[in-house]
């Protein structure tokens, strides 16, 4: 009778048993991208890479641009550590270079023309939204529509009951910026804009998506002499391919959210370079 193969337990570790022969050897890896961009993520890159084990040998700097073939990593471990190594360290720093490499080409399709902020982050997980922040700043975009403002969404002005209802309780607060979305949903939406910029509004969000929406909101401020007291935002939908033209048009600011946080993950890659004695490993 054939004898039974040897199973290993379900708690064993695969490569405790692939490494046994040469578990106490040290090699040399790096993380090497695949594409262009930013490199974002360094920090927590190194943070697991001591909690593994590894040694670094370099680390590249934060918003620093990488091409193909750029090291952003080297360090030496143990083939486990390695291994280890391979499977945690390279999302840490391919998601949120993928990020910040996008917001990086929304900022310059804006060719300084409109001011591009990313807003979006408030509304990811807990765990994570600290760091898409981070990523789009890394990427030269501001996070929040202006500093130390209260935002008064369509929501608020649906249970004020108005675009003046909403303004006049926050009236108050003169040490903040008020912005306020502008929907059309009382009102055509350029007279919400009008209304809105008489009441005390410092920045109006036209969160619709349709161009010709910003249009005419722009075209009645101007039309009664308006346009100077009060910025003009808009949102929903906008693509990176949209900028271009967006910069163009009479709006202050953008706010991007999707095409950038939800950016791909940076093509980045793992290799062992050799022996960490080999005299020919840099």
């Amino acid at each position: 009778m054939a004898s039974m193969p040897n199973i290993q337990k379900r708690d064993t570790d695969l490569r405790d048993v692939i490494f046994e022969d040469i578990k106490d050897k040290r090699f040399v890896a790096a993380i090497i991208s695949e594409e262009e961009g930013l490199v974002c993520g360094v920090d927590l890159l190194k943070k697991k890479g001591e909690e593994i084990g590894v040694e670094f040998l370099f680390l590249l700097k934060e918003g620093s641009r990488i091409s193909k073939g750029t090291v952003i990593a080297k360090f030496s471990g143990t083939p486990k550590q390695i291994a280890i190594s391979e499977d945690n360290l390279i999302g840490l720093v391919s998601k949120y270079s993928g990020v910040a490499s996008a917001a990086g080409k929304a900022k310059k399709r804006a060719k300084g023309k409109i001011e591009v902020v990313c807003g979006a982050w408030k509304k990811q997980p807990g765990e994570i939204k600290g760091f898409l922040r981070r990523a789009a700043e890394v990427g030269g975009l501001k996070t929040r529509i202006a500093e130390n403002f209260i935002y008064l969404d369509k929501n608020y002005v649906r249970m004020f009951g108005g675009i003046k209802e909403s303004l006049e309780a926050v009236r108050g607060m003169r040490d903040r910026v008020k912005v306020i979305q502008v929907r059309g949903e009382t009102a055509p939406i350029e007279v919400e804009a009008l209304e809105a910029t008489r009441n005390g509004a410092d920045i109006l969000m036209v969160d619709t998506g349709r161009i010709e929406d910003v249009k005419r909101v722009a075209e009645t401020l101007k039309r009664e002499g308006k346009r100077a007291e009060v910025k003009i935002a808009f949102a929903s939908g906008i693509k990176l391919s949209d900028i271009s033209a967006l910069a163009d048009e009479d709006i202050d600011i953008l706010d991007i959210g999707r095409p950038v946080l939800d950016a791909p993950l940076f093509d980045m890659r793992l290799d062992v370079l050799g022996a960490a004695d080999a005299q020919d490993v840099e």
